[in-house]
Parts: structure tokens; sequence; C-alpha cells
């Protein structure tokens, strides 16, 4: 079976993320970059299914140079090999872009199996797997809490508002996976040090028979129009209790719309 990943390379969640004056764009520089942690439920999610049913699992990612780090780190978890989509061109595209780009390159690869994160923490739009399965023509299993494969098709128990969903489509088929879904293991000092030597093939948009005016900000069909820093916080009421605190914290309470 061969099974593809899709990881994107984020700011870390736990800083400060900025967006740069000129274009509106994440500044990717200004924070230290990891795997999205959602990415790295997939990640697990593929391993287990490939150590299950055989075949191999590919890694592919979109992004600057610095991406190739995540990659090797999800090679470092079991992946056997990469695909990094590269090009000065794809700066600020958005997902409509970014599922094209992912669909010419999965096109190219081949596929039984594309698993993703249900979203990215950075732009949190969850809407990638959708845009990348009606791309490629294949069924979408969205949401997934789980994953098996039963021959040629594959079923999931899909996370909905009232409980779970059992949903079955054929292979070829994009799923996107939730949180919690597994536990995505650690790089062992062996799997980083076999990473080293697992291939990453780099692709730019000529090797995808794309052009520089399909990709990037000038082909996005979205856009951040303004934006401004989030205000200091600011000092909190504090209330002395002198006998009716409890009165005071829920009259609080009230003009806040908590209770």
């Amino acid at each position: 079976m061969n099974i593809t990943v899709c990881v994107k390379q984020v700011p870390d969640t736990g800083l400060d993320r900025e967006l740069r004056a000129g274009d509106s764009t994440v500044d990717r520089e200004a924070v230290e970059a990891v795997i999205n942690e959602l990415d790295e439920f997939a990640i697990e999610e593929g391993l287990q299914l490939a150590q299950k049913h055989g075949g191999e699992v590919t890694i592919l990612s979109m992004g600057p140079d610095q991406a190739a780090e995540s990659i090797r780190k999800a090679l470092a978890m079991g992946g056997d090999k990469g695909v990094h989509v590269s090009d000065p061109a794809l700066h600020g595209s958005d997902a409509l872009v970014t599922s094209a780009v992912l669909a010419a390159a999965l096109a190219r690869t081949g596929f039984d199996l594309v698993i993703l994160g249900s979203e990215s923490t950075d732009a949190r739009t969850g809407i990638l797997a959708a845009m990348l399965a009606e791309r490629l023509g294949v069924p979408q299993l969205t949401f997934a809490d789980g994953v098996e494969i039963d021959g040629q098709s594959v079923r999931v128990r899909r996370l909905a508002d009232y409980g779970y969903d059992m949903v079955e489509a054929d292979l070829p088929a994009v799923v996107s996976v939730v949180e919690k879904t597994n536990e995505p293991r650690y790089p062992s000092f062996k799997g980083i040090m076999a990473a080293k030597k697992k291939p990453i093939e780099v692709l730019t948009l000529a090797d995808l028979e794309l052009t520089a005016d399909q990709a990037g900000l000038g082909a996005s069909a979205t856009e951040v129009t303004e934006f401004r820093k989030r205000p200091p916080r600011q000092v909190g009421t504090i209330v002395e209790d002198e006998g009716k605190g409890g009165i005071e914290a829920a009259g609080f309470l009230t003009t806040q719309k908590f209770i």
C-alpha cells in the first residue's frame, strides 16, 4: 500500500506569532518552526496502517527550505521517504493554491491513501483535505477518530457533534484525522540516524508542470487585508471580600455575560 502523509511546518503555537508588514503573511523566521501538531497524529496513523497492511509511507510537504527539517523528523518517526515541494513562487499561497500544488505532486508520485491532520495550527481553515480530494477526484473521509483498511476499501469513525458516524469508501481516498486518534511516537536515536539516509525528493513548480503565476499571493483567492497586534492584557478586577465578595463576583460575571 502506498500511503502518503501530508505534513506542514508551522510556527510554534507556544510562542507569539507575527505577520509580516509587507504582505501580511506569517513571519516564519520570527519563531521556531515545528511540525503541525495534528499532522503528527496523521503520521502515526499512516505508520500503523503500513505496519498492519504492508507498504510504505511517503511524507509530503510544501514549504520553504527549512520545511525539510520537519520532513526529516517525520522520517525519523518511521516514514520511508520524503517529497518536498519547494519554490520561491509558492510564498503566500492560500489553501486553494496549496491544494492544487499538493494534488499535482500526488498525481506525480501516486498514492492509495492520503492522510492529513484535520487542520493546521497557523491558518486553522480545516478545508485542505476536502479541496485535495476534490482535485484528485477521490472520496474524502474527514475528522476520522480511527481508520481501518479492508482490502480495497477504507472505513473511518468520523467525529460529529452528536457522537460518531461510520463512513466507508473505496481506495484511493483522502482521510483527515483528529487529535487523540492515536498517540504519536517519539523519534528514537536509531530512527533519527536512519532518517539522515532516507531519500527526500525536492520538486519545484516546473517539475509539477505549474507556472509561477499559478502559485503564491497573486494566484490566491483569499488575502489578509488588515491586521493589528493584540492589545496588552488589562489589569483584572480585584474584589476585596468584606462579606459581600460572592455578590460582587456574581455581579461581575453577570456583566460579562458568563452567567
